[in-house]
């Protein structure tokens, strides 16, 4: 008898750690199950691919990934295509799907109440984290992504717990309230789940297919983009009030790591992910509220950086800056 896929949707603003949450999920997976990630990113160029390849070393885990803003772009074919295949392909017991930042979360739920995947998925929790820090920065609380991340939450996460200064629990708590939503709210840090949270049946089941959304996104780049002779390649993108640029680097180029850091340490963003292939090993740099933060990785593909902020930056000076620093072996 064929079992519905439990499947979990993870959604967050900018910054607010759902990949690292993923990754820990990921480690916590019970031996033996298949799951697979589908992740969708801002930017154009996806680094979230690489950050969780490491995870993938373990025996089933699976992921796909829909670079370039919103998943729900012409009626949704780039994700559905992308999940269609991971379904085929990985034959999961779990499905997590991770909506870009700056993403409609509803337009993902809007896909999955299609009727053929109502017949295969079983929509479990719809988990929301959130920092509770920024609900005193208008930029979040007038964002109308952030609140409908909120509104549509089954369970909210309060993440970075560890970082609050003893209100936050309460102001997030009178914040639902205000934006009528009844989720429960937990506290976590540094991406600790309970696998528990991942197996309530979602309220969404229920809801018909919500209407489409009038939000518009502008044409993308393929995902297959070849890069040229030179070496690199560089996408931009911009919606949602923000703006991003993003480059791809050949496997040939090797990065000087010393002179790498503090470049992006100096880097003034409202986000910003990297991997680098340096002459010190194969580093993630991870850059939130001006806190940059490095982890070594085993392997990528390539090097690739992008950065994501209100206003767009001096990328041209940053991309010659990379170069000048860069050995092509």
């Amino acid at each position: 008898m064929f079992t519905q896929i439990p499947t979990n949707i993870i959604t967050g603003f900018l910054g607010v750690g759902k990949t690292t949450a993923i990754q820990q999920l990921l480690k916590d997976k019970p031996a033996g199950e298949r799951w697979a990630v589908l992740v969708n990113e801002f930017g154009e160029i996806g680094i979230d691919a690489s950050l969780l390849a490491n995870e993938q070393q373990s025996t089933g885990v699976f992921m796909k990934e829909v670079p370039g803003g919103c998943m729900c772009c012409a009626a949704g074919i780039p994700m559905q295509v992308a999940l269609s295949q991971l379904i085929r392909q990985a034959k999961p017991d779990r499905i997590l799907i991770e909506p870009t930042g700056l993403g409609h979360p509803l337009e993902v739920i809007r896909v999955l109440q299609q009727p053929h995947y109502r017949e295969v998925l079983d929509l479990r929790t719809v988990i929301t984290l959130v920092d509770a820090r920024k609900l005193v920065d208008a930029r979040y609380t007038e964002h109308e992504t952030f609140n409908q991340q909120l509104q549509v939450a089954d369970l909210v996460i309060a993440h970075k717990e560890d970082l609050y200064s003893g209100t936050e629990m309460a102001q997030l708590t009178d914040y639902l309230s205000q934006l009528e939503s009844q989720a429960p709210v937990v506290g976590s840090s540094n991406g600790l789940f309970d696998l528990s949270w991942l197996e309530a049946a979602s309220k969404h089941i229920a809801d018909k297919a919500p209407a489409e959304s009038s939000h518009q996104h502008h044409d993308h780049y393929q995902v297959d983009d070849e890069i040229p002779a030179c070496g690199y390649l560089r996408k931009d993108n911009q919606g949602e009030g923000y703006h991003s640029s993003g480059w791809i680097f050949s496997p040939e180029f090797e990065f000087s790591y010393a002179a790498l850091e503090p470049l992006l340490m100096g880097i003034e963003s409202e986000r910003l992910k990297a991997v680098f292939i340096t002459d010190e090993g194969i580093f993630a740099f991870n850059q939130v509220d001006s806190v940059l933060k490095v982890q070594a990785l085993d392997e990528v593909m390539d090097s690739r950086i992008e950065v994501i902020d209100e206003e767009p930056g001096q990328w041209a000076e940053l991309e010659q800056q990379l170069l000048a620093m860069a050995v092509r072996c």
